[in-house]
Formats: C-alpha cells, structure tokens, sequence
C-alpha cells in the first residue's frame, strides 16, 4: 500500500466536506514493572538514536505510508505480549503455530513498517553488534515517525529486551476492533496498564494513516443490522466513501484516510473530526458519542499542543508495557524475524 493510490480519493474527500481483553492479558504484564532508562545504551551505543533517525528520516521521504505503519506495528507489539518485538518474528516453515505477524488482524501491516526495522537493526549492527534488541528500535523508529510527520520529539526510554514468544492465537483477544464500544475499549487498555485518558489520546494516533474499506463498510450500509447507513456519520463523508466503498465486491485495497481534513500531519484535527461526525470508525466516532470520552475529545481539539504533550507522554506510557529483561525472559535478536534460538 502507498499513498499513491489515495490522492484522487482523499481529493474527493476534501471536495466533497470542504475543507481491532481476555484471559490471555499478558503474564508479562504481571511482572515486577521493570524501569527503561534513556540513557540505557550510553556506552554501548551511543548514537543508538541517530543510526535509527538516519533510516527512518530516508523512509519518510521515499514512502511516507512507514510513518502510520510504523506507528501501528509499536501499538500492535505492545498490545500482545507486551514492548518486546515479537510481532517482528516471522512464521516458521512447519510449524504449526503462526507468529503473530501472520494473524489475520496482522495482514494489513504495512511491509514499509518491517522494511524501517530491518534497515535500521542493520545499520545499529553495523555499530554496535548484538547490543539493541529489535523491540527498542521498534520504538525509536515509532517516535521518529511521530516527528517527522508533524508531531512532537520525545526522549525514549530504552532496555527492551526481545520476547521468545511470538503467537497468531495471543493477538485477536488483545487488540482492538473497528466496531468496537468504549466499554469493549477500556476493558482491553485497562488490562494493559492504561486508562481512559490513554485511550482517547492514543487513538489520536489515527491523525495520520489509512484503513480498508472492510473495516468500516459495515457503517456505510448497514449499521447493526438496520440496513441503514450509521447515523453519527456526516452525509458528505457518507457519500464520499460510499463511492470508494461499494457494499460488496469492491476493491480490496481501497483504504480511506482515518483523518479526511489533514491526512499527512500529526495534529489534532482528529478530534475535530469527531465532533463534526467525520470519524472513519465506529471505534473512533464512539469516542466522541460516549459521555466519558467526549469531554476529553473536546478538550484536545481545542488544544493542539495540550494533544501533542499528552500523545508523546502516553507513547511512552504505552512503551513499556510488558518489558522483558535478561536471558530468562528474552534475547537480543541479531535478525528481528528471527528467534535467537
């Protein structure tokens, strides 16, 4: 997927309006709460941050879809299993278990998220062999893409160790859906460590990025079995999509932007978005629908830089959920798809 096959559709957008909690909780999750440190590799690699900017910075120029990509494939990771580069690991021939990169919530991945990691693990490897384990480049890169898309540069914490675990059958239960309510939401962040004000302001991340029409079609046609569009979407945007979206046999690479004023920056038009009915999600337009959560989206569209702040705290609250340290818990992979064996 690229953003070369959007422009004429988000052109539409902008003519037309003018302007994925169970038992499977990680055990990780239950562990002593280990402390990263931004200065965790001062002496071993110390220009850790800059060999991970010098790809990330290139990526962004050459296909920019790495930015949201990246962003997702950090969330994902630490969502299932915790912080620790296990959604990296690739698939065994034979075996009878997927890794969790092959589970069907994991297809849409965008290969320019992988391709970011790799490059980056083989620059820092070059330096600084077997030192940074994937997880915390994982992360770098996430807050690199945060940046150059028009979002703020905060310091990340580091000592990440990679995970020896990597499961299709972990991921469906700890991520989030598209149609999910707030209850179903904070139910699944709370088993994570993170509150309300997390999810509001994590789920901005949906300011850059794009989805599938499968992900939301349902809102467009028939919503909750009413054979009727959903009525907290805007006409315009509901014709817009409709005509991107057909209700069945359309193009199964069709994305639209998650965010149809600015698409390609990080601020917080988001919220905005959300107040004039122009969520793409159910899950992003029940943030504003919900008593709890409306407030909060009010206050961040107000307030871009009261976003911006809270967006780089709560990234780097999500950052260490579930943090694996030393050879009993994790390894420090040479190859991110690969186990250390």
């Amino acid at each position: 997927m690229s953003f070369s096959s959007t422009p004429s559709f988000i052109f539409l957008l902008l003519l037309l309006l003018s302007h994925s909690i169970t038992n499977a909780a990680n055990t990780s999750n239950r562990r002593p709460k280990y402390q990263l440190s931004v200065n965790y590799y001062a002496k071993s690699c110390p220009q850790v941050d800059q060999l991970v900017a010098s790809i990330t910075s290139q990526q962004f120029k050459e296909a920019p879809i790495s930015a949201p990509a990246t962003i997702r494939l950090f969330f994902h990771d630490c969502f299932v299993e915790g912080c620790d580069g296990s959604v990296l690991i690739s698939s065994k021939a034979g075996s009878k278990e997927f890794a969790e990169k092959d589970a069907e919530d994991n297809k849409e991945l965008a290969v320019e998220a992988f391709d970011t990691v790799n490059k980056a693990k083989a620059v820092v490897e070059s330096k600084c062999p077997g030192v940074v384990s994937c997880a915390d480049i994982l992360a770098i890169a996430a807050r690199d893409f945060v940046h150059l898309a028009g979002g703020p540069y905060y310091q990340v914490k580091k000592g990440r160790w990679d995970g020896k675990l990597s499961m299709a059958s972990r991921v469906q239960s700890n991520l989030p859906r598209a149609n999910a309510t707030v209850d179903e939401l904070l139910r699944l962040f709370n088993s994570k460590g993170l509150t309300l004000e997390d999810l509001v302001i994590l789920s901005g991340a949906h300011t850059i990025g794009f989805a599938h029409c499968r992900h939301f079609v349902s809102r467009l046609y028939d919503y909750k079995g009413t054979r009727q569009p959903d009525p907290s979407i805007d006409p315009r945007l509901l014709k817009a999509l409709k005509m991107s979206c057909p209700h069945y046999g359309g193009n199964t690479d069709i994305v639209a932007p998650f965010d149809v004023t600015t698409p390609f920056s990080f601020d917080n038009a988001y919220y905005g978005n959300l107040e004039a009915k122009m969520g793409l999600l159910a899950s992003d337009q029940a943030l504003f629908l919900d008593s709890r959560t409306r407030p909060l989206v009010q206050a961040l569209a107000k307030d871009k830089q009261k976003f911006l702040q809270a967006f780089a705290a709560a990234m780097d609250k999500m950052g260490s959920i579930g943090v694996k340290r030393g050879r009993r818990h994790g390894e420090k992979r040479r190859d991110c798809s690969i186990h250390m064996g």
